[in-house]
């Protein structure tokens, strides 16, 4: 089962700067990604030497790569992002100000990291900004990685996803495993509206065992009421209550971890 219509907001992942993606999802208070910072973080402590680089599928502005390296809050950057003096800089301008903003935050235990996403603005961004190491606009659903991306995915320890999973299947998976050339662990967030089993089977099928959290965490509101109620008829038909969730104004996600069988668990 697919998740329900959602409200796109395809329009801010084209846009040369992330200052229209802050602004269009501050006011539904997306925050994903900060639920996934620690979890992120515990993650990168544990890699092994060779294998410390991160891999962020759907990484759009390096949002991730942000908090993960930097000593940065999400509220924070929405307020970076969304405040007067961002809006009155050039695209150029804003590119400068952000990599002193974010070497001035550069935690020590930073790790490498490489970001993929479809939308080449977005990637071109992060990696002006200093945020990834490296970036690819690539669509995995369609195709192979290419070239320079493959040479890189031997050195990955860990793959993250944070807003993604309702557009990935397991071809993405398979085709990043496949070229890492080993099980590395995978950290997904995914919405409760989202059948996530295929995607589970493709894990399972590279040697991963994996575990879902039991808690849930707010992603963002709805931004109506006929996208509320398609999530509860979606969450109910996947074996999830809604009450106290969906039906309280917010979509939710769950951690889906994915680790070598012999290491599996949260």
């Amino acid at each position: 089962m697919n998740a329900p219509a959602m409200t796109g907001f395809d329009e801010v992942y084209g846009l040369p700067d992330p200052r229209g993606y802050f602004t269009r999802l501050q006011p539904y208070a997306y925050q994903t990604p900060a639920h996934a910072q620690p979890v992120f973080r515990a993650l990168a402590g544990e890699l092994a030497p060779g294998r410390r680089t991160v891999l962020d599928v759907c990484c759009s502005y390096g949002i991730n790569a942000a908090l993960l390296n930097h000593d940065v809050t999400l509220d924070e950057l929405y307020a970076h992002y969304t405040s007067p003096s961002a809006e009155r800089l050039t695209t150029a301008e804003l590119i400068l100000r952000d990599r002193d903003f974010y070497a001035g935050r550069r935690r020590p235990d930073a790790v490498r990291v490489i970001g993929t996403d479809i939308s080449g603005p977005a990637v071109r961004y992060a990696l002006a900004a200093g945020l990834l190491d490296e970036g690819y606009a690539e669509d995995l659903e369609a195709a192979e990685p290419g070239e320079p991306l493959r040479r890189s995915l031997p050195g990955v320890g860990l793959i993250t996803v944070t807003g993604g999973t309702t557009f990935l299947t397991g071809r993405t998976f398979a085709r990043l495993l496949t070229a890492i050339g080993a099980p590395v662990p995978v950290a997904a967030f995914v919405l409760r509206t989202h059948d996530y089993r295929a995607v589970t089977a493709c894990l399972e099928s590279y040697g991963l065992a994996v575990v879902r959290a039991p808690d849930t965490r707010p992603q963002r509101r709805f931004t109506d009421p006929r996208e509320q109620a398609l999530a509860e008829a979606a969450a109910t038909a996947l074996g999830e209550d809604p009450e106290g969730k969906e039906s309280a104004g917010h979509f939710h996600t769950r951690l889906h971890l994915a680790r070598p069988a012999g290491r599996a668990g949260l």
